[in-house]
């Protein structure tokens, strides 16, 4: 018989999407004052994987993934996806989102992905909102799913989490990951 415990807290992500560059450092700013500093971020890049964001957000999209520092516990996915949609409206314009947030939940094992969204990989959390298994952590580094979003499976971005990965363990143990640490550093 397993005993439940509970799980380790994780890094929080959010993938904003925006064609407003004003928008998008707006909506972080709030982001900020809601989950803390920023710890690391991935300076915003031209969106092509989709045009499915166009008609609202026009052509120029650019996607960035920031981190917040403060660790957070793993069963507030839900929580803070009901607020990124708070904060998403608050940016509309015209009844168009200026901002599309995706938070998402690190953890050394996984990256999970809040949604609003059905499908047969994601697993119902509440209030409507379902954790999409984005990928897993297995041979040094996090590994795609065949569900993986393309925009997920961007060599840069696997490369940042794994510097999160790190960071968390980092955060959790003042160690850093076996694997990064000099001969003798670590038990």
């Amino acid at each position: 018989m397993s005993s439940p415990k509970e799980p380790l807290s994780a890094k929080l992500i959010v993938g904003i999407l925006s064609g407003n560059p004003d928008a998008r450092g707006s909506a972080l700013a709030v982001l900020c004052e809601h989950f803390g500093p920023m710890d690391l971020a991935i300076e915003p890049a031209p969106f092509g994987y989709t045009t499915y964001y166009n008609r609202e957000m026009g052509e120029a999209i650019q996607r960035q993934v920031v981190s917040f520092l403060d660790p957070v516990r793993q069963e507030s996915l839900a929580d803070i996806k009901l607020l990124t949609n708070e904060i998403e409206k608050r940016f509309m314009s015209d009844g168009k989102r200026q901002v599309n947030l995706d938070p998402g939940i690190l953890s050394e094992e996984r990256l999970i992905l809040a949604t609003g969204k059905n499908y047969t990989h994601r697993i119902y959390l509440r209030n409507g909102i379902y954790g999409d298994l984005t990928l897993i952590y297995g041979k040094g580094s996090y590994r795609t799913l065949p569900w993986t979003y393309p925009d997920y499976s961007d060599p840069r971005l696997i490369h940042f989490l794994g510097v999160l990965r790190q960071k968390l363990v980092f955060q959790r143990t003042g160690k850093l990951p076996r694997k990064y640490s000099r001969k003798g550093d670590n038990p």
